[in-house]
């Protein structure tokens, strides 16, 4: 039996699941979900291994219209995950209308591998709305496969793996087959930290911060990690602290334990807060923090 192996690179606006299908196809928790919009940073790799398979998964920061510095560098690799696709996911939801004339719908509409139309959170519609919108999408790209599906309830999620494994390319594996992503442990640390920023604090406060992992040592069954969280302004510092350090104190005991639970190790957990003023728009401190 041939081997099939490629990269499936998911893309769509903010907050339409993307981070959920990712996680639900690979089935480790690798790209951060929360109910905010720009949850995902950095291009995440997930690598799924068969028998005869090997799938690239890769999950992308939304598609958005960038603010600051930061935000168009994510756009770029957003952009960079169209040209290097064996298979393209447009994930869209109900909430979105087909643009024609949008950038990406574009670049998707002249793409020449095969795309997957995946409409998700049908589970909040009803099949009349859910039929009419995949008309207008037949409109607009006519030539991708339209895939009605529910990431939350995990309806069709199967059929989608079919379906890609359908128009995977004959290859040999790209990793290792044990690999299952291309990004670090001390990478992840960092991820579960900001998501239970992005979880508890509002405004901008977790749009502002940045985590850096400046120790992971591992002895026997135990993990040592010391993070330090960057804000922008000294009173994100205060807030993200807290009162008698309760709320930074409510970060570290969750993301601990969510750390426990991916690593399999108990985890030594310190974190301090760091003001690093407008990094968000300072190229030279964005690329220091590893993003390209």
């Amino acid at each position: 039996m041939d081997h099939k192996s490629g990269f499936v690179n998911i893309i769509g606006k903010p907050n339409v699941g993307k981070s959920t299908l990712m996680n639900l196809l690979v089935g480790e928790k690798l790209s951060v979900i929360t109910s905010k919009a720009q949850t995902t940073r950095n291009r995440i790799l997930g690598i799924l291994n068969g028998s005869d398979y090997q799938i690239v998964f890769s999950d992308t920061p939304g598609i958005l219209e960038p603010s600051y510095k930061l935000q168009e560098i994510m756009l770029k690799s957003t952009r960079s995950a169209l040209e290097d696709a064996d298979v393209i996911i447009y994930l869209t939801d109900i909430s979105e209308k087909p643009n024609p004339d949008e950038e990406f719908i574009r670049k998707i509409r002249s793409a020449e591998v095969p795309v997957l139309l995946v409409l998700n959170k049908i589970d909040l519609s009803d099949p009349d709305s859910v039929l009419e919108l995949i008309g207008q999408w037949n409109t607009v790209l006519p030539d991708a496969e339209k895939i009605p599906a529910s990431a939350l309830k995990r309806f069709n999620v199967d059929f989608i793996f079919e379906r890609i494994l359908h128009h995977l390319p004959v290859a040999l594996p790209f990793y290792p087959k044990d690999q299952l992503t291309d990004k670090s442990e001390r990478f992840f640390a960092g991820e579960f930290i900001r998501e239970k920023i992005l979880l508890h604090f509002k405004q901008e406060i977790p749009y502002s911060v940045e985590i850096e992992i400046d120790h992971f040592k591992e002895t026997g069954n135990l993990l040592r990690i010391h993070g330090i969280i960057y804000v922008e302004r000294e009173s994100q510092k205060g807030i993200l602290i807290g009162r008698n350090g309760l709320a930074l104190k409510r970060v570290a005991r969750e993301a601990r334990l969510e750390m426990e639970q991916f690593f399999r190790k108990k985890i030594f957990l310190e974190l301090l807060v760091k003001v690093k003023k407008d990094w968000r728009n300072n190229e030279r401190e964005i690329r220091k923090f590893g993003y390209r």
